[in-house]
């Protein structure tokens, strides 16, 4: 039924101008703005709504995962723009909240953070 037909991802966030400071500058998205809402654009990804919610509720899962060829790199520079990776019991993270997947044979490297909003979104490296 849906199988031609474009579709598009949105997650809600508690404050939009705020978002839009992070998605725009912190990760440096390419971020617009209309009718009251924001819209990330992602090269080959296409686009992400997000929008502004009374009593937003962070998601409890990761919204977002943005592969990286450097993940060492990537994370060197969220940590330099003020991110603060999440560290999970028993993901044997490293000093910078990378999980070491590759090393241990259980899937790609990846480090977790949360917006301003509190959602989480991770980088990831295969």
């Amino acid at each position: 039924m849906f199988k031609d037909n474009y579709a598009f991802s949105g997650f809600s966030v508690d404050d939009l101008s705020v978002a839009k400071k992070f998605y725009g500058e912190t990760l440096g998205l390419e971020v617009t703005e209309e009718n009251g809402m924001l819209t990330l654009h992602i090269n080959g990804s296409g686009t992400i709504l997000v929008y502004e919610k009374e009593g937003h509720e962070p998601a409890t899962f990761t919204i977002l995962n943005f592969p990286v060829e450097n993940i060492d790199d990537v994370a060197d520079k969220l940590i330099a723009a003020g991110v603060t990776f999440e560290v999970y019991d028993g993901m044997h993270q490293d000093d910078k909240g990378i999980a070491r997947g590759k090393a241990a044979n259980m899937g790609p490297d990846i480090a977790w953070f949360k917006d301003p909003a509190g959602n989480i979104l991770s980088i990831l490296s295969n």
